[in-house]
């Protein structure tokens, strides 16, 4: 049984408000854009995705914008990962290649619905990461969660996280999504991000892997508020919610999670107020072995997103040039 602290919704909705309400502006606002950049996760999820719209999401993450260097005089940074449907991973592994800076995410485990049997969505995740999945993303059954069948939800995470194990014995990272969205309250929220992380922990300690320092420049596993087919899908009050959630844990066992809002993040400004919060919620834990905030980086920190990424690019011409460049001048993934 997990023991969940209660929220008071009034509290958690001013508190989240607040970070919309800081003025950034001049360097600080580029250097926020360009982190919130390497943040994306690239996504597509459409039942008309194709080999042709994976390759072409591929082009996109490693290079945002084929004008950049025209238009800002430098090369903008890669994205940190694309997220397709499994059938597209081993395509996405082909165009990026083995060691490719753009992590290959995928939604494994019957996405969306999380309502398959857990044998399909264990066999849906080690094709995945056969295919060369980095990380998977798994939706849990929402169904069970607020039935009160909070065992049978742990179980599945865990069975899930064994799954990503791959054939040299290193594992795929797993991000659970909460589908928050459909979880009615934020008690609800902070219960299911505290399941969630416990459950991925337990299988740490199973293999091994919480014994010793992490490995934070390489990632780990997070937590996710959507999956971008359910509205309201991210919002900042649930982020800090989970967001709390991540920073408990952290002072309680010293262990990271990442954390990923996806879903509704459409604008430049947006990814800004985001960021505040992360650095205000999180930015004053001391972590060792880490210079400033870990979950101010792409290894800990992203962003689901599929129109957001174009507005960040326009906001940069913006500050470079004065001018908004046209719709037309940046393709579309």
């Amino acid at each position: 049984m997990v023991l969940s602290p209660t929220v008071d919704p009034v509290m958690a909705a001013e508190r989240a408000a607040s970070f919309a309400r800081r003025s950034i502006k001049g360097d600080a606002k580029r250097a926020g854009l360009l982190l919130a950049l390497s943040m994306l996760d690239l996504t597509t999820l459409e039942g008309k995705d194709s080999l042709e719209k994976a390759r072409g999401l591929c082009f996109k993450a490693l290079r945002p914008w084929e004008k950049d260097e025209a238009v800002l005089g430098e090369r903008l940074p890669s994205v940190a990962a694309v997220c397709v449907y499994p059938s597209l991973v081993g395509e996405c592994r082909r165009v990026l290649g083995e060691a490719s800076r753009v992590k290959i995410a995928s939604v494994a485990t019957g996405f969306p619905s999380g309502q398959y049997p857990l044998e399909v969505r264990l066999d849906d995740t080690r094709r995945a990461v056969a295919d060369g999945a980095d990380e998977i993303d798994m939706v849990i059954n929402r169904g069970a969660f607020l039935a009160g069948r909070y065992d049978e939800v742990a179980h599945e995470i865990r069975e899930i996280k064994r799954a990503c194990r791959r054939s040299d014995g290193t594992l795929a990272h797993l991000k659970v999504i909460l589908e928050t969205g459909e979880l009615e309250t934020l008690d609800n929220v902070r219960r299911a991000s505290d399941l969630a992380i416990l459950a991925m922990h337990e299988v740490d300690e199973e293999l091994g892997l919480a014994a010793g320092e992490q490995d934070l420049a390489g990632g780990g596993d997070f937590i996710k508020t959507s999956t971008g087919k359910v509205v309201p899908a991210a919002t900042m009050p649930v982020t800090l919610v989970m967001l709390e959630a991540i920073r408990d844990w952290y002072l309680k066992t010293g262990r990271v999670v990442g954390m990923k809002p996806a879903g509704g993040i459409r604008s430049a400004k947006q990814s800004l107020h985001y960021l505040v919060m992360v650095r205000e919620t999180l930015g004053g834990l001391s972590v060792p072995g880490c210079v400033g905030c870990p979950w101010l980086s792409p290894q800990w920190f992203r962003f689901g997103a599929s129109t957001l990424c174009n507005d960040i690019v326009r906001q940069l011409a913006w500050l470079k040039t004065g001018r908004y460049q046209a719709g037309y001048d940046f393709a579309e993934a």
